[in-house]
């Protein structure tokens, strides 16, 4: 049997027991296994063990768990339901304002969190309620919360980026600097559409009663606006201190944790049940990313072996004679149809022992090819039939928004961010030019 071959009936029978609906993990890790052993026999039980240590001895990886205990932190603690009350005085007089506002305040959850479910959570069971009572269309709402949420995988400290960096052997870093602003970008090219919408259509965003905004006093307006000063602060010992130098990616991780900490206890928030909820709920997420890194890395060791990325390249530029920028639209397009079925950590795994090495090997940079895959996720996670985000807004939106509404809700937001995924990928300084600059000093 030819590589070209295993490689394939890998690749099909790892999909076949994901549509199964096995656990990542356990699908992807069993391949791995089945395969070195059939073609490397007994010497393939030392595989697993090799691949641990080269787990647990990557340094940053100990950023996972810090920055996903920081985010439930803020979250359980309930800072981020202060900010909302914050963005909904502060942007209420503004057409389609509290959507705005919304968008606002998903990317300093995802700064705060690294993760697109944190945001979710937050803004179907904070923001929709109250964007709903205030009489904003429910197709559109709808549409900012899930299209705010998936800013949590580019918005550093993303957690996708760090995934990505340890399964492509890249800098987190870089990759952090590197989603900076396209994930700024990507929440600008949101609040413009969502503000020209209701310029020109008022009824999909209606301001605050004026009789209620006269009720709100400057000093009121003035003491909610301390709300973001925590996160504010938070952000800028985190990841100011790390883009100036002083703290290393682990400290800045451990300066975010500790800091989270210190506002819940400032507020007087930081109660028994906090602290037991947060560190379930971060060992959970931590415990689940570190199984699915270590398959991840026993099947790129397996594919790496048989030579499966060399046959990819010449089917693709010998055989096919396709452009590099063909191959690369392949690739994205290849994300999202299966962000039609998977989540954004099980497409990584699959493909990242793939493509980045063909990437590399097509003069791409790396790190600029990070963020065109998280924006593609992000795409992705959109996509029906089943992508992730709509699911879960399904699942936490109230009786009256159905899945049509759902489905519909997302059509201009995925044309929003295809806009944004076609700018980074024209010019890739937007992605590049922070991480230069910060590491090029």
């Amino acid at each position: 049997m030819s590589y070209e071959l295993i490689a394939i009936l890998m690749f099909a029978t790892m999909l076949v027991m994901l549509l199964t609906g096995q656990r990542v993990f356990a699908a992807i890790g069993a391949v791995a296994t089945g395969a070195a052993l059939l073609l490397y026999g007994q010497g393939a039980i030392e595989m697993p063990f090799a691949q641990a240590f080269k787990l647990f001895n990557w340094f940053p990886l100990l950023t996972l768990p810090l920055f996903i205990y920081m985010g439930y932190m803020l979250s359980e603690s309930g800072i981020a339901d202060d900010l909302y009350k914050m963005f909904h005085v502060w942007f209420g007089n503004v057409k389609g304002g509290l959507a705005i506002g919304t968008i606002g305040l998903m990317v300093i959850i995802s700064a705060m969190n690294g993760l697109s479910v944190a945001g979710m959570a937050i803004g179907a069971s904070v923001a929709l309620p109250e964007l709903l009572r205030r009489g904003y269309d429910k197709v559109m709402v709808t549409g900012v919360i899930q299209a705010g949420s998936s800013l949590g995988i580019l918005v550093p400290p993303s957690v996708v980026l760090v995934l990505y960096g340890m399964i492509a052997r890249q800098p987190v870093g870089q990759l952090w600097l590197a989603g900076a602003i396209p994930g700024l970008m990507m929440a600008a090219l949101f609040i413009i559409y969502i503000y020209v919408r209701c310029r020109l259509q008022p009824h999909l965003g209606p301001t605050l009663d004026k009789e209620e905004l006269k009720e709100i006093t400057w000093a009121e307006k003035l003491q909610l606006l301390r709300a973001g000063i925590i996160p504010f602060l938070i952000f800028f010992f985190m990841t100011g201190l790390f883009v100036m130098g002083y703290t290393s990616l682990v400290e800045s991780s451990a300066v975010g944790a500790v800091s989270a900490t210190l506002a819940a206890l400032v507020r007087r928030r930081l109660t028994f049940q906090v602290i037991h909820t947060t560190a379930k709920k971060t060992l959970g997420v931590s415990c689940m990313f570190l199984w699915i890194i270590l398959a991840a890395l026993a099947f790129g060791a397996v594919f790496d072996g048989i030579g499966a990325v060399n046959a990819i390249k010449s089917l693709f530029i010998t055989r096919w004679q396709l452009s590099p920028w063909e191959v690369l639209l392949m690739m994205q397009l290849s994300y999202i149809v299966m962000g039609m079925f998977l989540d954004d950590t099980a497409m990584l795994v699959i493909v990242a022992p793939l493509y980045v090495p063909l990437i590399i090997a097509l003069d791409f940079n790396p790190i600029w090819y990070g963020v065109l895959y998280t924006i593609t996720c992000q795409i992705a996670y959109m996509t029906p039939p089943f992508g992730y985000n709509l699911f879960l807004m399904r699942a936490m939106a109230p009786p009256e928004i159905s899945l049509v509404d759902i489905y519909r809700s997302i059509i201009p937001f995925v044309l929003v961010m295809t806009i944004g995924l076609v700018l980074v990928a024209v010019f890739p300084g937007l992605a590049l030019w922070l991480p230069d600059y910060v590491y090029g000093r």
